[in-house]
């Protein structure tokens, strides 16, 4: 499995992700939000949203974003049941993340080919991920754990690995810097550019200016500051 996994997330995929440094995660509760967030998040220069499998909806928004927003890269969140994973990749995600680490979903990730991010929390959480072979792992809740200083301390045992992080739990526009400022930071992870609220208001152009803000403060970054593993390490 660590071999498959080393090359499951493509030059492409990770290549845009590092590029991109952000996922916005958005909750749909109705169908018809989804095109007009998700167009919404592009016009802001959004390239990569996750798209949480939290209500009934989920599936159908995630089919009609990967349909009819053809820029948008559309991956799957909250997965916890090895089905999900197989119905993520029909509905057309192009990879998927969990909040925890479940042997079952990584393996089903694996067996069907969908490039996958489990969700890790501890030492302990960070060498069974790679012991499945896993080199992109989810950091849940990355600011209650302990924010950038935590990971920081905590991966300083594993460097040598060349794992690759996904911070998601309390980033915001205001803490950016301090994340990807982290050489293992792949991309951060977050929902406020697509409030629920906002999306439940229909607030479109609150998300564009949001999704704006936050493309336009990566922006001003280093740019070499991306991801800890490069080409065939993911």
């Amino acid at each position: 499995m660590v071999d498959y996994y080393r090359t499951m997330w493509s030059d492409q995929l990770y290549g845009a992700l590092a590029a991109s440094r952000i996922i916005v995660v958005v909750v749909i509760d109705d169908k018809k939000d989804a095109v007009p967030t998700a167009r919404a998040l592009a016009r802001g220069g959004i390239t990569h949203v996750e798209l949480a499998l939290r209500t009934d909806a989920s599936l159908a928004a995630l089919e009609a974003i990967s349909r009819e927003v053809p820029e948008m890269t559309v991956g799957a969140g909250t997965v916890l049941l090895p089905a999900q994973v197989r119905a993520a990749r029909d509905a057309g995600a192009h990879f998927a993340v969990s909040p925890g680490l479940s042997p079952a979903v990584v393996a089903e990730a694996e067996k069907i080919g969908l490039p996958f991010a489990p969700g890790i929390a501890t030492p302990t959480d960070i060498e069974k991920a790679w012991n499945m072979g896993c080199r992109v792992l989810k950091l849940f809740p990355a600011n209650p754990m302990g924010g950038a200083k935590y990971l920081k301390s905590v991966n300083a045992a594993y460097r040598h690995l060349g794992l690759s992080f996904i911070p998601l739990g309390g980033v915001r526009l205001a803490n950016l810097d301090e994340w990807l400022a982290m050489p293992e930071i792949l991309a951060v992870g977050g929902s406020w550019p697509a409030a629920d609220d906002l999306i439940r208001a229909g607030k479109w152009d609150e998300i564009e200016t949001n999704a704006q803000a936050a493309t336009e403060q990566i922006a001003k970054l280093r740019p070499e500051a991306g991801g800890g593993v490069g080409q065939g390490g993911a």
